[in-house]
Order: C-alpha cells, then sequence, then structure tokens
C-alpha cells in the first residue's frame, strides 16, 4: 500500500517504522524540508523516501496527518480528494491557540479536521496512545493481553482499511463509530491514553 505521512514527529516516526518493516511504501515528509528527513527514511530502509508534503499527499492512497492541529488548515485540502485520512493530531490550546468550536463542545478535532480536507474520508486513530507504546507494545492477534485502539470515522470503507493496519502492526481495533466519538478518546477525555484489551475498551466506549 502507498502511504504519505504529513509529519514526521513521535507518532509519525512510530507508524513508519511499523508500516516499513510491512513493506507498505513510504513517502515522509516535515514542515523543515526533505533533506531532514534523510537520516530517518535511511533507517526506514528502501520502502521509505522522503518528499515535500504536496509530494507525500499526491503519492498516498492513505495519508497520515500527524502535525499540531493549528498547522492543519495551511494543508491544500483540495489535493486530499478521494484519500483516506489517519488523523492522529490532538488540540492542545496551549500550543494551537484557541478553537472556539472545540472549546465549547460543539464539534470534535477530527471534525475540524474533516471540515478543511473535505473530500476526504478521515478516520480518527492512533492520537490516543504514547508514542513509545506505540512503537514497543504490538502483539499477534489473539493475545488475550493485546491492547486496543480506538477508531472513528463517518467512512465504513475507510474505517476498515485503517483497522486492517492496526491489526497488522500488533494492535486490536475498536470501532467507537462516527467520526465525532472521536470526543470519547480525544486529549480531555476519560478514554486517552487508556491501556485496554478489545473487550474491555469496546465496553468503555459504550459506556462513554
Amino acid at each position: 500500500m502507498k502511504i504519505g505521512f504529513v509529519g514526521a514527529g513521535h507518532i509519525g516516526t512510530a507508524l513508519a517504522g511499523h508500516f516499513a518493516r510491512l513493506d507498505h511504501d513510504l513517502v515522509l515528509s516535515n514542515s523543515r524540508g526533505p533533506e531532514t528527513l534523510a537520516q530517518l527514511v535511511e533507517q526506514l530502509g528502501p520502502n521509505a523516501t522522503a518528499g515535500t508534503t504536496e509530494e507525500a499527499i499526491a503519492f498516498g492512497e492513505i495519508v497520515v496527518v500527524t502535525i499540531p492541529l493549528k498547522a492543519v488548515r495551511s494543508l491544500p485540502a483540495e489535493a486530499f480528494a478521494g484519500k483516506t485520512v489517519i488523523d492522529t493530531c490532538n488540540y492542545y490550546p496551549e500550543r494551537d491557540g484557541q478553537f472556539p468550536e472545540l472549546d465549547n463542545g460543539s464539534t470534535t478535532e477530527s471534525e475540524v479536521v474533516a471540515a478543511h480536507l473535505e473530500g476526504a474520508d478521515v478516520v480518527k486513530a492512533f492520537n490516543s496512545i504514547y508514542f513509545v507504546h506505540l512503537a514497543e507494545q504490538g502483539k499477534p492477534s489473539g493475545d488475550p493481553e493485546r491492547r486496543a485502539i480506538p477508531i472513528a470515522s463517518d467512512s465504513g470503507a475507510a474505517k476498515q482499511l485503517v483497522a486492517q493496519l492496526i491489526d497488522q502492526i500488533g494492535f486490536e481495533p475498536v470501532d467507537a463509530g462516527e467520526l465525532s466519538a472521536g470526543r470519547k478518546f480525544e486529549n480531555g477525555a476519560a478514554l486517552y491514553g487508556a491501556e485496554l484489551t478489545g473487550p474491555a475498551l469496546a465496553e468503555a466506549l459504550a459506556n462513554a
């Protein structure tokens, strides 16, 4: 699968490591330019290359957006049309500035992303797991202690695609529902950072 990365910080690097080992083809980008990613792509191996943000978006069948929320509205929205977008972002007012619609609870972080990236199928995932855990805690399918990762999206097909990736890298995908259900596991919610198995997370989401 072709996967583009907008952002190559802690979460992006952890995901890229998993996906490269699974022989997915990757183009990584960041705000500082492809040359700053040379060491990372060398570590990731022959399936990974560095590019501009525009190149990463154009390349990916799936595009991982893993940047500060305040930077999302600077992305070229039209370039994401028809793409599956994995939104790993979180809202931190002290970093991102104030988003009144998030402060008053009238919408969710991923719905803000989806409103800007109109035409993309946005899936909220990987925002609520510590990057070290994401890199190191994967377990085989069927392991009773396998950690779960919640996902939310308005697109069933996109959600299924991302769920397959989560399973491949050693975690249990748990469907939280539509994109608005992301409020149950975004920053500040009770399930943000929750370390639960699949059945336990499914129950917690149902009761949240």
